[in-house]
């Protein structure tokens, strides 16, 4: 389907603004998002390589002083989405929100590289990328592990990129909700209710928000005082895939990152200590209140992703993850079906998110190879079908949320193009 190639390069190129892309074309998300921009950047790739590095470098213009890469950037100061640049009142040179987003741009960096030729001026370009990576995984390390754990905290549902997902009900309803709250949601307008967030998550969405800002997000402060402090399994499972291939590609540049390597060891070894050997299962952990958390989520099987030198492990998952929502036409769902907390069609409560299952394929190709082509294939069949929407029915492929959606069409070029 070499037509629906070109409508992913041109839903990309439509969604392009100056040196950075949007995740879609209509108001729902008028800023630049953080891991939006790594996939974007691998769509780009097999196009327009200028483009694709234009994108990390805009993405990276809006580091924070102390490392930091902040989830969204507020290029154009756009009220119309909340909360707006005004309601988080931070950013260094670009107006930014408060907090970070799940940091994979070293691995997405990697794969560009690792298949296209590069020329003299793009490798000096590239080096100062690299450099500003190693800064954002040295800040993961030093302020959302000050215990150095080897495993990062997220302190904001949204840092993890699956806001709504059941993983955060029981942390979130220890959220006290601040009084008087005003806000003013724009996203339930745009987009069926019934496939985004509910009031009361936004509720205390804003209220973390607001206690973060009070704090001025000072790193070491907003660690002790916020109101939510998690360590989910699939956010510390693409950190530690993006640290190994971060010293591959440092390695190249001769750059030091003997304090990632460092880091590398001890979460191999303790991310370990969130694996259930009798349910064969992965939880993630709420340091605030110091609980596990037990959710049958997509993002838990990550892990596969981050290789892992285990493969009684690895085949546990690999067993448990094909029954994942077998009975299905599509998947992955968000969350396992016969779940209590599953829900079809609303947001990262139940549907299919084309990332999830690229997440889930690279995992799979050098551990089950028939498994992670028949992931493949269906992934494709149903971009295919419903072309390049934000997310999708496990049931039906009922193509939901935003269209035209940047990460859908990026990662449908690489399922198509890449030869591995």
């Amino acid at each position: 389907m070499s037509n629906l190639i070109n409508k992913a390069q041109k839903t990309l190129l439509g969604n392009r603004r100056k040196g950075y892309t949007l995740p879609t074309n209509n108001k729902l998300y008028p800023a630049q998002w953080n891991w939006d921009s790594a996939f974007i950047a691998l769509g780009y790739s097999y196009f327009n390589l200028n483009y694709a590095i234009k994108e990390i470098t805009t993405l990276l213009d809006g580091q924070w002083k102390d490392g930091m890469v902040p989830h969204i950037l507020f290029h154009n100061p756009n009220t119309n989405y909340y909360p707006n640049y005004t309601a988080w009142n931070c950013g260094n040179k670009i107006r930014s929100s408060g907090i970070t987003q799940p940091p994979i741009l070293a691995t997405i960096l990697k794969l560009i590289l690792d298949k296209n030729k590069i020329s003299n001026k793009q490798i000096k370009e590239i080096k100062k990328i690299v450099k500003k990576i190693i800064r954002f995984h040295e800040w993961f390390i030093k302020f959302r592990d000050p215990k150095k754990t080897g495993l990062v905290s997220i302190l904001h549902p949204w840092e993890s990129g699956y806001d709504n997902s059941p993983i955060w009900d029981k942390p979130m309803e220890k959220v006290t909700i601040e009084k008087n709250l005003k806000y003013k949601r724009a996203d339930n307008k745009l987009i069926k209710p019934d496939q985004r967030p509910l009031n009361i998550d936004y509720d205390r969405y804003v209220s973390i928000k607001n206690n973060l800002r009070k704090n001025k997000y000072n790193p070491k402060e907003i660690f002790k005082s916020s109101l939510f402090n998690v360590v989910d399994v699939g956010f510390n499972s693409l950190f530690l895939k993006a640290n190994k291939d971060l010293i591959q590609i440092s390695n190249k540049f001769n750059l030091e990152t003997s304090k990632i390597s460092d880091y590398v060891k001890v979460t191999e070894k303790n991310i370990l200590k969130l694996y259930d050997k009798k349910k064969g299962i992965f939880f993630s952990k709420d340091i605030r209140n110091n609980k596990k958390i037990y959710i049958p989520s997509i993002t838990n099987y990550f892990i596969l992703f981050a290789d892992l030198n285990n493969n009684l492990i690895n085949n546990k998952l690999i067993k448990n993850l094909k029954n994942h929502n077998k009975n299905d036409k599509y998947f992955f769902s968000t969350i396992k079906p016969s779940h209590n907390s599953f829900e079809e069609n609303r947001y990262w409560r139940g549907p299919v998110w084309i990332n999830c299952n690229w997440f889930i394929y690279q995992g799979l190709k050098n551990k089950d190879l028939k498994f992670s082509n028949y992931v493949k294939k269906k992934t494709i069949k149903l971009l295919e079908k419903s072309k390049f929407y934000e997310y999708f029915s496990c049931k039906n492929g009922q193509p939901m949320g935003a269209k035209n959606f940047s990460w859908s069409a990026s990662l449908y070029l690489d399922f198509k193009i890449s030869p591995n």
